[in-house]
């Protein structure tokens, strides 16, 4: 599923330069950058969880996952190679 490193940067661009064009490598920290800070997180989160239907977790918010362009394409890369978790029907469970 790699390749959202474009989308992920557009939106990093749109949503935090304001449409002014920035260069920067995909494993440059946004962070350090100064384009990325906590209020930029949640709408960074928020942004991941509707756009690719994950779940971003409190222990997800960490630098490794979400400080660049490289690090959000494999967090959400790794996120959606995740099998779902498998809930019996209810059912089945009385059944039981």
């Amino acid at each position: 599923m790699r390749g959202n490193e474009g989308e992920l940067r557009r939106f990093v661009i749109d949503n935090f330069l304001y449409g002014r064009e920035a260069k920067f490598s995909d494993e440059d920290s946004l962070m350090e950058l100064g384009f990325l800070d906590s209020t930029g997180v949640l709408e960074l989160v928020s942004f991941l969880e509707k756009k690719f239907g994950i779940a971003v977790e409190d222990e997800d918010l960490v630098p490794e996952n979400l400080d660049s362009i490289g690090n959000l394409a494999r967090f959400v890369q790794r996120k959606l190679g995740q099998p779902a978790l498998c809930v019996p029907a209810m059912g089945a469970a009385l059944r039981d």
